[in-house]
């Protein structure tokens, strides 16, 4: 009868962390995740200038922007400075906040997340307004697309970031 009750008990436990975590748009299982969820978590490490590995959902993409690239045989101009740029701000085991995207995951299985750092500052805008990213509108994911043109535009006319090195390509 007590390890029966035990096992109620222990069910019960998980059942309350499941229904946690998918309020918070947590994964509850691997590949799902709560479009419009938030949630809070730590940076695992960054992958480059707009990609990185969360704690609680793993390899996530930023929206709604672009950073050069520095991988695949690639490097683009200003990509190894974006790249840097995330690594400094994101380091291992800083807390962050994160919204999933209406679509939750692209054809690379990433999550679509906006990310927030700890202290309140917009990540994705961050690396928009010191001319680190361009602009990426993919629907639907598009919500903040207005927002994150303006500031494209103005670090451009700004010159800062890659406009000030002469990154034709973007």
């Amino acid at each position: 009868m007590r390890n029966l009750l035990l096992l109620l008990l222990a069910a019960a436990s998980v059942l309350a962390a499941c229904e946690s975590m998918q309020q918070a748009g947590a994964p509850t299982a691997a590949g799902d995740l709560d479009p419009g969820g938030r949630g809070k978590t730590r940076v695992e490490r960054v992958v480059d200038g707009d990609t990185v590995v969360l704690d609680d959902i793993g390899k996530s993409r930023l929206i709604g922007i672009d950073t050069p690239e520095v991988y695949g045989g690639t490097v683009e101009c200003y990509g190894p400075q974006a790249s840097a740029f995330a690594k400094r701000v994101l380091t291992p085991g800083r807390r962050v906040r994160y919204e999933i995207g209406a679509d939750p995951r692209d054809r690379y299985d990433r999550a679509l997340i906006y990310l927030w750092l700890d202290d309140g500052r917009f990540f994705n805008a961050m690396l928009l307004r010191r001319g680190y990213a361009t602009p990426l509108a993919i629907e639907p994911n598009t919500n903040r697309a207005d927002l994150f043109e303006r500031m494209a535009r103005r670090a451009e006319r700004r010159g800062v970031g890659m406009w000030s090195a002469g990154c034709s390509d973007k």
